[in-house]
């Protein structure tokens, strides 16, 4: 696959909740910087934190609004809405950044306000 197809692919699996195979689109040996967890290294231990997601949420949609693929890299902007099981509702607007080495993704930062998701601490 090449830049785009992966990256379409991300928020294909991402929005139909397809965690277990999401999480194959990406290099063992990646590296994430997410907004909320923090530093993430390595796919097993994203799919390890990504096994958790359905506890998290009800419904999660995150649609993409704009993409720029140039090479190996890709920004896009994208519109997340969530429900969690409590019936807290999520709006965020996000801008994620890939690398794409060999159609795996191998570094990915995601970039959005953290506020909406204090209700998953029970802030």
């Amino acid at each position: 696959m090449n830049t785009r197809d992966v990256v379409n692919r991300y928020y294909e699996l991402a929005n139909r909740g397809e965690w277990n195979a999401w999480t194959d689109l990406f290099a063992e040996d990646q590296v994430m910087q997410e907004q909320l967890a923090g530093r993430v290294e390595g796919r097993e231990t994203l799919r390890s934190m990504m096994a958790g997601f359905p506890d998290m949420y009800a419904e999660f949609h995150n649609v993409p609004q704009h993409v720029v693929v140039d090479g190996e890299q890709a920004a896009v902007v994208s519109h997340i809405t969530a429900r969690t099981h409590g019936g807290d509702t999520i709006t965020a607007e996000v801008a994620n950044y890939f690398r794409i080495v060999d159609g795996r993704i191998r570094y990915m930062a995601n970039f959005h306000d953290t506020a909406p998701f204090a209700v998953l601490s029970g802030a």
